[in-house]
């Protein structure tokens, strides 16, 4: 596909930052999606630790495709003041690591809640760090995800209507639709025009189980064939999830499931991932 990138969450591969570099260049792929540093959020990297990262990075030829950041991942009920502070932290870590866009949530909704019952919460504290972020020139890129607001494609399209524009727009998560009971092909459908960037991992709508690209229900190589046939210029990141890594139960939330992952080394569920979606892009 002309005018695509292609990035991953190379976190994935090893905790070992120096091994994720290594892998991405055998892999011919020149950007990260970077989250975790040598067992760290990026997240947590003071502006000092973050020049050494970004030092890291030059020298091995990757650059930063996204600063995959856990904001808005906290429930709507808990206090929001630190949590914007940390926000503003983020967006200072991703200008050093000049990466434009910060992939974020819309707010873990409390277990039992309906979610339409937190519109206003939601709203009120996502303009707050929209607002933030038109003026410092970066892009917030919400990401469905299991448990928020926006795990829904109608209610990411009322996210959409109310803030999209040059600083807020989506990420399509294809296995995390699915997961929440959703048909991939008719949330593209729904948000396709706001669609930014993309996260390829495929889950089968039977039990929710990730698996490689294209073998699951996620309808990868018709959305992304749609998208090439429509002029679609951008990142197409990996997440592969096919095995349990350093880190990935902090990125759930507290009881989620875990169910059907695999037992092997990261660089080879990385690797074996990537492989499936050259398949598909070859394909195309």
């Amino acid at each position: 596909m002309e005018n695509i990138l292609l990035s991953g969450f190379a976190d994935e591969i090893s905790s070992d930052f120096n091994r994720q570099i290594q892998v991405l260049n055998r892999l011919g792929m020149g950007y990260m999606e970077i989250r975790g540093v040598d067992k760290r959020g990026i997240d947590t990297y003071s502006e000092a630790e973050a020049r050494e990262v970004r030092r890291r990075l030059d020298g091995g030829g990757i650059r930063v495709s996204s600063l995959a950041s856990p904001i808005g991942k906290i429930e709507i009920t808990k206090e929001f003041s630190g949590h914007f502070e940390h926000f503003k932290h983020v967006v200072e870590l991703a200008h050093i690591l000049d990466a434009r866009y910060i992939r974020m949530f819309s707010f873990f909704i409390p277990q039992g809640g309906r979610a339409d019952d937190y519109r206003d919460q939601v709203f009120e504290r996502l303009g707050a760090l929209v607002d933030y972020a038109k003026t410092q020139e970066v892009v917030l890129l919400h990401e469905n995800e299991k448990d928020i607001y926006g795990d829904s494609p109608k209610r990411c399209r009322l996210l959409m209507d109310e803030f999209c524009g040059d600083s807020f727009r989506a990420v399509f998560d294809f296995a995390n639709f699915i997961q929440c009971g959703h048909q991939a092909w008719e949330a593209y459908g729904i948000l396709k025009p706001f669609i930014e960037y993309v996260h390829v991992k495929d889950a089968r709508a039977t039990d929710g189980v990730i698996v490689p690209a294209g073998q699951g229900d996620g309808q990868i190589a018709r959305i992304l064939g749609d998208l090439k046939a429509d002029g679609y210029e951008g990142f197409i990141s990996l997440e592969p999830h096919l095995t349990e890594f350093e880190g990935l139960k902090g990125l759930e939330r507290e009881g989620a499931s875990l169910q059907g992952m695999q037992k092997m080394d990261g660089e080879e569920a990385f690797t074996i991932a990537f492989n499936a979606l050259e398949r598909i892009l070859k394909a195309l």
